[in-house]
């Protein structure tokens, strides 16, 4: 999804009933490969589950043995260590009731008929954001109308998801430091060790420096002209300040660096760089790269992303552009990492050639490291293959249960989330605007354990990739990543239990030296004792 206000509404132009058809309905109807295009091994079959330990053996019999117990479920999957989190919009993700406290602190109106935050004074037709405070039927129109909250489940929840972020607008770009403050201390919560969250940095600058180099269609001219003069990096010193702010509000909000500094200041904390794919290319041209740079600069950002409804006007007619600008920047920038939302899509959202290829390109093209969403992948052309390189090139792809619901109508069986662990492609569970769709991580794991059946092992193993796949630096804690055994720990750190003292100075070197390995080895502790807990309570 995408944090900017939706530009235009796209009509529904493929029979509502086939969105009713589900995945594996549609894999069986699907003809079969053509005998050369066959794998000498089948890969779309199940793996063998991998062995599995005593501790994980009694945490799965408890979780069954809670199943019809809503209470103690709750509290299971709230202390289930769960990772990172690898696909989340800073503003989206935000809880409304504080977007709403913060309106009020600045002293921002809403317009009384649309619920939009504006800018003081509060003239005609408007109200002061902090009547909300005391009025309570008020505040929980605010709600409605900046989130899911009591949408009704027949609306039109594409619409009614993207327009609450031109509602709250107003409100978001001033405090980046407050609201990840806000997402920070709710991943803590929910027991959480790692967080990209997306931004926009220097936007006014960007679509400044976009007007003035204007269009080339020559890519790489277009770069030349785009860093000529210093142009690029003035952009990346005025994004790296604004994060510099961003990073003091926040530390002030967490109070880090003191004695009451709240546990979000240990969470590690990464950006990534949005690019609106429904501006103009010039602009959009100029976000990748200054992403992309900025990402090669600062070792606070990692990657970028595009952004706004991929079924947009402008995002279609372009999607191919915008693919083979990412694809041309990568190898300017092959530092800076590249994730991006493919396949956001559904029949009768959009014409049927426009479900055929969006992963496919991401994929192909751009050579996206990690792919959002990819809700469409059995209604693209050659989308096996497409699996399989994804399997291969250990593509992960992002998923995010709720707002896959609540925008395309998609969930349970229509979602090839089965599809995409058949063909033994990267999954990472993640909450895209937890905030808009009213949910946390915990929820989204619940649905993938309740919806297909996921035993503790299997749910162990998704926080696992979720680090796995993250773009933190560093070597990883795990021997040639996940495999089909599971995951198996380097030999400097095969002999150590986690949750106690390191004792080898392989093992010490590696976890001193790398961040995502010691981001992995906080998790395995928290697994061990999260296991522990769970031994006398089946016995």
């Amino acid at each position: 999804m995408s944090p900017q206000p939706r530009s235009a509404v796209r009509r529904r132009v493929v029979p509502a009933a086939l969105g009713t058809l589900s995945v594996l309905s549609l894999l069986s109807a699907l003809p079969a490969l053509p005998a050369a295009a066959q794998p000498a091994q089948r890969d779309d079959r199940p793996a063998a589950p991998r062995p599995v330990t005593a501790a994980e053996s009694r945490t799965d019999a408890y979780l069954r043995s809670v199943r019809h117990r809503p209470a103690a479920l709750v509290d299971f999957f709230r202390r289930l260590p769960k990772g990172g989190d690898l696909h989340n919009h800073l503003s989206g993700a935000v809880t409304t009731e504080y977007l709403i406290e913060l309106a009020a602190e600045d002293g921002l109106c809403v317009d009384t008929k649309t619920l939009t935050a504006v800018a003081p004074p509060c003239g005609a037709g408007t109200r002061p954001a902090a009547d909300a405070r005391t009025d309570r039927a008020f505040r929980t129109a605010l709600v409605r109308a900046w989130s899911m909250q009591d949408f009704p489940p027949d609306g039109n929840g594409h619409d009614h998801f993207f327009d609450t972020f031109g509602k709250f607008g107003e409100v978001t770009w001033r405090h980046r430091g407050k609201l990840l403050a806000d997402v920070a201390d709710t991943a803590v919560r929910e027991n959480q060790f790692y967080l990209e969250t997306m931004v926009t940095p220097a936007s006014d600058g960007a679509k400044k420096l976009a007007a003035e180099i204007g269009w080339d269609d020559d890519l790489a001219a277009l770069h030349r002209r785009l860093v000529a003069g210093g142009r690029l990096d003035r952009l990346v010193a005025e994004a790296r300040t604004e994060a510099d702010d961003g990073d003091a509000e926040f530390r002030s909000a967490e109070r880090c660096g003191t004695a009451d500094a709240r546990p979000a200041c240990g969470l590690t904390v990464r950006w990534i760089s949005q690019a609106s794919r429904g501006s103009a290319p010039e602009r959009v041209f100029t976000q990748l790269a200054l992403g992309m740079r900025l990402a090669e600069a600062d070792p606070r950002f990692v990657a970028v992303n595009l952004v706004q409804p991929e079924d947009g006007e402008v995002a279609l007619r372009d999607y191919r552009l915008q693919m083979r600008m990412a694809g041309y920047l990568r190898t300017q920038y092959p530092k800076a990492h590249v994730t991006l939302h493919a396949g956001e899509l559904w029949p009768g959202l959009v014409k049927p050639e426009d479900l055929a290829f969006h992963i496919g390109e991401a994929v192909d093209v751009a050579r996206a490291e990690r792919v959002g969403h990819g809700v469409d992948l059995v209604h693209e052309d050659d989308w096996r293959r497409t699996a399989r390189t994804m399997a291969a090139r250990g593509v992960a792809v992002e998923v995010p249960f709720s707002s896959n619901a609540q925008i395309l109508g998609v969930r349970g069986a229509d979602h090839p989330f089965t599809v995409y662990r058949r063909y033994g492609v990267p999954v990472v569970l993640a909450t895209d605007d937890p905030g808009v769709s009213r949910i946390d991580i915990s929820h989204e794991y619940r649905y993938a354990s309740e919806t297909y059946g996921l035993r503790y092992p299997e749910l162990k193993d998704l926080a696992r990739a979720s680090l796995e796949y993250g773009f933190l630096p560093g070597a990883s804690l795990w021997q040639d990543g996940p495999t089909a055994g599971g995951y198996r720990p380097v030999a400097a750190c095969r002999a150590e239990r986690p949750g106690l003292p390191v004792r080898g100075g392989a093992c010490r070197h590696l976890l001193a030296d790398s961040p995502k390995a010691r981001v992995e080895w906080r998790q395995e502790a928290a697994f061990a004792a999260f296991e522990s807990s769970h031994e006398r309570a089946v016995r």
